[in-house]
């Protein structure tokens, strides 16, 4: 237990480190005053004063920000007008807001490219190497190297995609496959399946688990398995707006906790691809267009280009307040879901 809270701590302390430090870099970049650089939550262990910003970890392992002069409704006036962020061109104020994820990204990029270096970078073919006989596939028509290039009509590119689409699939699935370069669709009713209270199918189609090793391969398995880990997160924000994934399906702290602690025996490397997919996660939902979301100010940028004035700053805090205790809110219903599912 205790080990799974120190893996716990380090992957979110990370993740968060990640993030605030492209806010950070980009404000000292563009001369943007910068007050508080803070790791975690909640009331202080211990800080240090550096130039001009004081560097703090705070007690809940769970978040942190980065205070900037301007940033808020009330302007400081002992700081020159040039030093704070309402002050900057709107370019470099999305920089400095869009950064936070784009350093998320960032890692989740090299993290990935180190595994596939160091541990071998798996195969993401959608080719088909095998198809159990009798099985719901095989009966359908479905053949040992098709290639899956469509799942109800959504391209698949990757082998994520496939297990994604199949995950989200009810019922009968259209596969479009790729034989001797012509394309046949073929529609498949699996066998459903319970796993843990949870209804699943079977469609009796195995996939390899080769692995590739070298650099070139490693760089093309990291952006692949990018590109794969985004489009998974945009369909999930898809489905839970339109109905597809309910929000007990979500995950917070308590949740993240027990994924950290089922990973930690099945090696180094799992861990390492937790990381990756947590920190791409935090990256996208921080740019999804929601008030207290980087996306969200990013959003009054585009209006405020739009309208051709920025938007009162009293209004936009406001604003910013309102998803903030909407997000509060989620975060205690997600968490007790964890916290039931646990039970």
């Amino acid at each position: 237990m205790i080990l799974s809270i120190i893996y716990f701590v380090l992957i979110l302390g990370v993740i968060v480190l990640v993030h605030e430090f492209g806010h950070f870099i980009f404000s000292k970049i563009f001369g943007i005053y910068v007050y508080e650089f803070a790791i975690g939550m909640g009331p202080k262990l211990f800080s240090w004063k550096g130039k001009e910003t004081t560097y703090s970890i705070r007690c809940i392992p769970i978040g942190g920000y980065c205070s900037l002069a301007g940033e808020g409704a009330e302007e400081d006036k002992k700081l020159p007008k040039d030093r704070l962020l309402q002050s900057k061109p709107a370019w470099q104020r999305f920089l400095v807001m869009f950064f936070g994820a784009g350093n998320n990204f960032i890692l989740a990029l090299v993290v990935l490219f180190f595994i596939g270096l160091i541990n071998g970078s798996p195969s993401t073919s959608t080719i088909i190497p095998g198809v159990i006989e009798n099985s719901p596939a095989a009966v359908a028509g479905i053949k040992e190297n098709d290639k899956i290039i469509a799942i109800n009509g959504k391209t698949t590119k990757t082998l994520d995609d496939v297990q994604l689409y199949l995950t989200i699939s009810k019922g009968e699935t259209e596969f479009t496959v790729l034989r001797e370069e012509k394309e046949e669709k073929i529609k498949v009713t699996p066998l459903s399946e319970e796993e843990q209270k949870e209804k699943g199918y079977s469609y009796g189609i195995q996939f390899a688990n080769k692995l590739e090793h070298g650099f070139i391969p490693a760089v093309k398995y990291s952006f692949k398995k990018f590109g794969a880990l985004y489009r998974q997160m945009f369909i999930t924000i898809k489905e839970l707006f339109t109905g597809g994934v309910g929000l007990n399906n979500l995950s917070g702290p308590v949740g993240i906790y027990t994924v950290v602690d089922q990973t930690k025996s099945s090696g180094v490397a799992n861990l390492f691809y937790l990381l990756a997919l947590l920190s791409l996660n935090v990256g996208f939902v921080n740019l999804i267009p929601f008030p207290a979301f980087d996306g969200g100010r990013i959003l009054f940028l585009i209006i405020e280009k739009i309208k051709g004035s920025p938007v009162k700053p009293e209004t936009e805090n406001l604003i910013h307040n309102i998803g903030f205790f909407i997000l509060l809110g989620l975060i205690i219903f997600v968490t007790i879901n964890d916290i039931i599912r646990l039970v």
